[in-house]
């Protein structure tokens, strides 16, 4: 008992909070300015004419380097917060000693939307322009602000030209600068492919916390991206910085991302990341010119899908709104541009041609046993076109979207509406064309298909992030109905958008989404991103003569990739699959 004193004041000391000195980080001499080194000179700016944020007011800073000259344009260097981490100076020593090229900073305040009342507070717009993921931020400094900047002179006269190539850009920032850089070169690495992250808040304050786990599914992009964060770090309501900031890592280690990091035991200050800004400088440089690549990622179902070095290509362009890609047996493609109301093939040589000349605006489109093309057309009508386009009517009176044919000749539509007097259908049309409708739960179904052995009708659900799954019954009804495929939602949307859907013949299932086409495990989940070209996708199609190539319409292009896999045609004889990884 005499020692009960003793052991409470033990207890008290390992409870109370370690007060720990603030760490310095010294300043190297790359942050110092040197004599005889070319000075460059600073501009400020104020710009107040955004229509991607409008009502803010903001001033920026431009920095030109002595050396540069205007009939070569420039290397570009974006920062968020206005100018950081002695980067002018920097900029000055770094660019004289040959370590990164020829570059103007461009040093960007975040906005405030001015009270009209005389001591009402203004709208900061920092978190929303920084932290909230989505295209918005990088629209805003390349529509915006960087037109702007050419507009401007140096001192001297010299008019500012800036490259437009995202090889020649580089973009940074501290905390919510650093997740709106990232977020601005993830959106757009053809716009910027080099990345200098402090202290990043990649933390759950609008969405930011998903990147680790987008980073790992996305097919990876051509980036470079230094990391810097401390052990002293914010752990606070929206999440843990320092823990984050690893996962980042680790997820960008995974995916194959060319990057460093440098941690250390700051707190959420500019103190450590001032002090390695030179060398976050010459990492992201290094070996300018030769272009950034997209590494190899560890995720295994990219691994089993894609093909090394083929890439998207195009197919068609021209059109307005491509949708309903559908194969025959042949693997020659058809495809619909609705609003131009024409239907094209694409042959097995690659060539696009007219296949109809008024497709009565068809949407979804398959192939039956038969060989002929199942249409569903803006007229309400299912349209069989055999080879010579010669049309037969199957059904009528539908709202119908998009379409399935079975391996027996029968086939479901989907019927979305808008209409709350007229809720959507899934509807059941017999191989002797009999109709009935067998669901009408839901919003607005839009993609359809079954599973490679035909036992299960998967439907994507549009206004959700769902794809439901039912079991087929042998008359054609259905049961076990169930959301199932979970899928990724853009932050500028409060939907996955999910339309067109198809199946490969190991049961993975790709979905055509506002994030891309997403690909799907057996058991429901999302494993790998393909971003298309454009950023727009509608439907999907395996075609070629060994169904391994994958069809995309993208608004008003259409797209091809080669892969590993084969599709599974739902107008063939049922295959089962290997079971799923559970």
């Amino acid at each position: 008992m005499k020692h009960l004193p003793a052991l409470a004041a033990l207890a008290f000391a390992l409870a109370a909070p370690v007060l720990r000195a603030e760490v310095e980080y010294p300043l190297t001499e790359d942050s110092k300015p040197q004599d005889g080194v070319p000075k460059g000179e600073v501009l400020k700016f104020t710009f107040a004419a955004s229509k991607i944020f409008p009502g803010t007011t903001r001033e920026y800073w431009v920095y030109v380097p002595k050396q540069y000259d205007p009939a070569k344009p420039a290397c570009v260097f974006v920062c968020q917060d206005g100018v950081q981490y002695s980067a002018p100076v920097v900029f000055d020593n770094l660019i004289a000693k040959g370590e990164m090229p020829v570059t103007i900073g461009v040093f960007i305040m975040h906005g405030k939307v001015v009270p009209l009342a005389e001591g009402a507070l203004p709208r900061f717009n920092r978190s929303l322009e920084y932290d909230g993921l989505g295209p918005d931020y990088a629209r805003f400094v390349l529509e915006e602000i960087l037109p702007d900047v050419e507009k401007k002179t140096a001192g001297d006269g010299r008019k500012i030209v800036l490259s437009k190539s995202g090889n020649d850009r580089a973009i940074g920032g501290a905390s919510s600068g650093a997740i709106g850089a990232f977020t601005a070169a993830w959106e757009r690495p053809d716009a910027f492919t080099r990345v200098f992250s402090s202290i990043g808040t990649y933390v759950g304050l609008r969405g930011g916390n998903e990147y680790p786990t987008l980073i790992r599914k996305h097919e990876p992009k051509p980036l470079r991206v230094f990391l810097q964060d401390g052990s002293n770090d914010l752990n606070i309501y929206a999440g843990d910085w320092w823990m984050v900031n690893q996962e980042m890592q680790r997820a960008l280690a995974f995916a194959g991302y060319e990057h460093t990091h440098v941690w250390g035991e700051g707190a959420h200050n500019s103190k450590h990341a001032r002090a390695v800004f030179p060398d976050g400088m010459r990492f992201l440089w290094k070996g300018w010119p030769e272009p950034v690549k997209a590494g190899k990622s560890g995720n295994r179902m990219l691994g089993e899908v894609l093909l090394p070095g083929e890439e998207w290509q195009l197919v068609w362009e021209g059109g307005k709104f491509t949708e309903g890609p559908c194969a025959n047996a042949r693997g020659e493609v058809f495809f619909n541009d609705i609003p131009n109301a024409k239907t094209y093939k694409v042959g097995i040589d690659g060539k696009v041609t007219e296949f109809l000349a008024d497709s009565k605006k068809a949407n979804g489109q398959a192939c039956a046993p038969d060989g002929r093309i199942i249409a569903v057309t803006g007229e309400g009508k299912v349209v069989a076109y055999d080879e010579q386009a010669q049309a037969t009517v199957i059904a009528e009176g539908l709202r119908g979207n998009d379409l399935v044919v079975l391996h027996d000749g029968s086939m479901f539509v989907t019927e979305p509406s808008a209409d709350p007097s007229a809720p959507s259908r899934l509807t059941f049309i017999s191989a002797k064309g009999e109709k009935k409708v067998v669901d009408t739960g839901l919003k607005f179904p839009n993609g359809v298909t079954v599973s490679p052995d035909q036992s299960l009708l998967y439907v994507a659900e549009s206004r959700s992030h769902w794809i439901y799954s039912y079991q087929l019954q042998p008359d054609g009804s259905l049961a076990h109905k169930q959301r199932y495929f979970w899928l990724h939602v853009p932050d500028t949307a409060e939907d996955a958008g999910a339309d067109g859907i198809r199946v490969d013949r190991d049961g993975r299932l790709y979905a055509a989404t506002r994030m891309g086409v997403q690909i799907c495990d057996q058991a429901g989940r999302v494993n790998g991103i393909l971003p298309t070209p454009n950023g727009r996708v509608s439907n999907l199609a395996f075609g070629g003569p060994e169904f391994d190539t994958l069809f995309a319409t993208c608004g008003d292009k259409v797209f091809k990739r080669k892969l590993k896999v084969k599709g599974a045609n739902a107008f063939a004889a049922p295959s089962k699959p290997k079971p799923p990884g559970l």
